[in-house]
């Protein structure tokens, strides 16, 4: 019998692959992303050059190339891509997905996130990530990833918040937009997630918002306090 240190045995049962359904959630719902919400999302992209900066894809010359780029983007199964409706305006105003999905390994990225400026550091932008994660933990995927450009600081500032934990750089990892790219990576386990579930649950409950939308209580303050 081998002596050499292994890790501890876990089930190696493949994970579902997650559903490309609706998800409602308290300040957002979640639709399968399609070419119908393209005229949403360019209104939503005007103006908002410096968010693509970081993307792989766009700023887009127009409606018809961002319509293209949507199309594609909505017709592939990993990445599998979600439009970010607002419940408050009624508008659909970015999109995000699941990638890198691996069944086997119980493991799963949140990624290729496009939030225009105003979904950024929102209730609506929080809980769409958050309702993603939540769909992959409960088919039982146990290792949660955030991967980013290391340049990007408001990404790694939303990962942290969100309760993922920084791992190290990959670095030379992707040549993007003819520039070097290296990558922050970022994870959480299933573990992990029981504390970050009830922190984001209770920072997305409608009552830590007053009348105008002001948070009560910040991230920060429900992760202080465990």
């Amino acid at each position: 019998m081998s002596t050499s240190p292994r890790g501890p045995e876990v089930d190696d049962t493949p994970r579902p692959l997650p559903p490309r359904v609706p998800i409602e959630g308290h300040h957002t719902s979640l639709e399968p992303l399609a070419v119908a919400h393209v005229e949403d999302l360019w209104a939503a992209a005007q103006g908002a050059e410096a968010s693509w900066t970081y993307m792989n894809c766009g700023p887009f010359g127009s409606e018809s190339a961002m319509r293209r780029h949507i199309a594609t983007l909505a017709s592939q199964h990993d990445p599998m891509a979600w439009a970010v409706r607002s419940k408050r305006n009624g508008r659909v105003m970015g999109w995000l997905t699941l990638r890198d999905i691996q069944p086997a390994n119980a493991a799963i990225e949140l990624g290729n996130i496009w939030f225009s400026p105003a979904l950024q550091r929102s209730p609506v932008g929080t809980e769409s990530m958050f309702l993603l994660l939540r769909l992959a933990t409960d088919l039982g995927y146990r290792r949660l990833v955030w991967k980013c450009d290391a340049l990007n600081a408001p990404s790694r500032r939303a990962a942290e918040r969100l309760g993922f934990t920084f791992e190290g750089i990959l670095r030379n990892h992707l040549i993007l937009k003819g520039r070097s790219r290296d990558s922050a990576m970022f994870s959480q386990t299933d573990a992990e997630w029981p504390r970050n579930r009830a922190m984001l649950e209770a920072w997305i409950d409608p009552a830590n918002f007053d009348e105008v939308g002001t948070q009560r209580r910040s991230l920060a303050e429900l992760a202080a306090r465990g």
